[in-house]
């Protein structure tokens, strides 16, 4: 934890390194997870849509449907890479034109898993390279003073270059923005400098991570390419009511 008043960092590499009660109280979480359900949950948000309630599978997106006016909601979702039958595919630039006004319930094999499993913290945040640079202005901002835990997502147990890179991408954002010195773990240090040493490199990066060579191979390079666009929205989502995430404009 923070040494004085020096606020800490710290990143954990994939979401079964989640500790529950460590993060619970005033713990401030900023989920990762490039590749795609955060790049996703933000675009989505931005083009319009009124909240994404992220669940855990399609039985829990299908039990939150219920009931709900379906003009007004739409299902999304994928498990192991493979959309899920029914549901729209989550991926950003196709959900462009499908989402204003809507109630998105998002199910992702690992994302929104992430979300849910972070979700003690005292606030979350959704991260991406798409809004590092307002996400790390907001918690500057607004949480001057407290510990920062930044969870990459991985995939399936497995550590991802991509939330890696996006976690980097943010710290350093973070650090540039920063008028305190801030502290930061070994893996936080560890993001910062990877991402500094191939900030050039990011399409390269992403492409070549296991997740990006499975999109590439799918046709989907536009995809990838889509979700590099350093700080180009300027929203943060946060979850609110420990449930459903929805648009920040701090």
């Amino acid at each position: 934890m923070g040494s004085g008043n020096m606020p800490s960092v710290h990143v954990l590499l994939k979401k079964e390194d989640i500790d529950a009660v460590k993060l619970a109280g005033d713990k401030i979480a900023v989920v990762f997870d490039v590749l795609l359900a955060t790049s996703t949950i933000t675009s989505a948000l931005f083009y319009g849509a009124r909240e994404v309630i992220p669940v855990l599978n399609k039985e829990e997106a299908l039990k939150e449907a219920n009931g709900r006016d379906p003009k007004t909601t739409i299902l999304v979702g994928e498990m192991d890479g493979k959309p899920i039958e029914g549901f729209l595919v989550p991926h950003p630039t196709y959900l462009r034109n499908k989402v204003k006004d809507k109630t998105i319930i998002l199910s992702t094999t690992n994302g929104t898993v992430a979300v849910r499993k972070a979700s003690a913290a005292k606030t979350l945040y959704i991260g991406s390279i798409l809004n590092g640079q307002a996400a790390a202005e907001t918690i500057l901002t607004r949480h001057r003073n407290e510990s920062i835990v930044i969870v990459c997502s991985g995939s399936s147990g497995s550590f991802c270059l991509e939330d890696f890179y996006g976690a980097g991408y943010f710290l350093d954002c973070l650090v540039s923005g920063s008028e305190q010195p801030l502290e930061l773990t070994d893996a936080a240090r560890a993001a910062l400098l990877f991402y500094r040493g191939t900030v050039a490199l990011g399409n390269k990066v992403l492409k070549s991570s296991s997740v990006g060579q499975m999109l590439v191979h799918y046709g989907l390079e536009d995809v990838v390419e889509y979700v590099i666009g350093r700080g180009t929205m300027p929203i943060v989502p946060y979850l609110a009511d420990k449930k459903r995430i929805i648009r920040g404009d701090f």
